[in-house]
């Protein structure tokens, strides 16, 4: 693999994730009485998991307000949430005050046009395997994974290992093999 992207990974210390088209597969359900639903891939759940207990923050940064990402972020673990933002570089800023880091420490996830302009800002940029292909040209890295698909995993052990701290997560699961 591109010294230079492991290197861009290796220095990140927050990754920050779109939610439809990234953590879901971009379908949007909504009922006759308004109610929405998303699904969310369970590896991708365990995979946020896994950079916050390596000490590596995660953040949600969405266009949309939903009660949804709100509960699945939290059951996560995930605290840094910016929903309802459609500037995602401003919300992207904030998020990099309130944490005290820079751009060049911080990692974005999108798959499409209105991801750009955070993806911009970041020393990692990455897109996720469907999205849009202009999207795609702009990144850094792309993930062989589809949004909603298992893409956030994939960020995440790309992320841990760049940083070395992958075969600690794994770890804990492999016991005494």
């Amino acid at each position: 693999m591109d010294q230079a992207l492991l290197a861009r990974a290796a220095a990140v210390e927050v990754v920050a994730f779109d939610v439809d088209g990234v953590m879901t597969d971009g379908r949007l359900y909504l009922s006759d009485d308004g109610i929405q639903l998303k699904a969310f891939h369970s590896h991708d759940g365990f995979g946020l998991r896994m950079p916050i207990s390596a000490g590596v923050q995660v953040a949600v940064i969405t266009g949309r307000e939903s009660g949804v990402v709100s509960r699945r972020v939290a059951e996560l673990g995930v605290k840094q949430v910016y929903q309802g933002r459609t500037d995602k570089a401003v919300a992207l800023d904030e998020m990099l005050t309130a944490l005290a880091l820079e751009p060049a420490q911080a990692a974005f996830v999108g798959d499409d046009l209105v991801d750009l302009p955070a993806m911009r800002r970041v020393g990692l940029a990455i897109a996720v395997a469907n999205a849009r292909p202009l999207v795609r040209e702009q990144a850094h890295w792309c993930t062989r994974h589809a949004g909603g698909d298992g893409a956030v995993r994939e960020v995440c052990e790309f992320v841990l290992g760049a940083k070395g701290r992958l075969d600690a997560c794994y770890a804990r699961w492999l016991g005494g093999r």
